[in-house]
């Protein structure tokens, strides 16, 4: 029986190391600006596209643009792929990737559009009227 525990533990042990290795090689933590380039390993920017200055070349498939953080810094972007369908009514934009050669490069986007889900502001509801045609039931 001492033998499966001496044979059984070290493979456990090697499995969660080898997991918790893995797990961590996914996370991709969101940085500024600043702390991309100077990083050099693959992190998360987010930031508002500056719609005027984007350049898609179909025939090369980059798309490049600037995008602008919360405080006014600008950063240069370039994706190598198709661009997102919904990209010019992106509110922000996630750019997961590097910081090589004065550009951030992108492995992937993730495009933040504006919910048509959300609800609507204590001004609207205040102007909204219950419909005249649906009996009002008490609570």
């Amino acid at each position: 029986m001492k033998t499966k525990y001496l044979i059984g533990i070290p493979i456990i042990i090697v499995f969660v190391i080898f997991g918790a290795l893995s797990f961590r090689k996914t996370l991709t933590p969101y940085v500024s600006f600043e702390e991309a380039e100077k990083s050099g390993a693959t992190v998360q920017v987010i930031g508002r596209v500056v719609l005027p200055q984007v350049e898609y070349d179909t025939a090369s498939h980059r798309l490049r643009f600037p995008i602008t953080d919360d405080r006014g810094n600008r950063m240069p972007v370039e994706y190598g792929g198709i661009k997102p369908g919904n990209f010019e009514d992106a509110d922000q934009v996630v750019a997961i990737g590097r910081y090589q050669d004065e550009v951030f490069q992108a492995d992937q986007l993730l495009v933040k559009c504006p919910s048509k889900y959300q609800g609507a502001s204590a001004a609207d509801s205040a102007q909204m009227k219950h419909p005249e045609s649906i009996p009002k039931q008490p609570l």
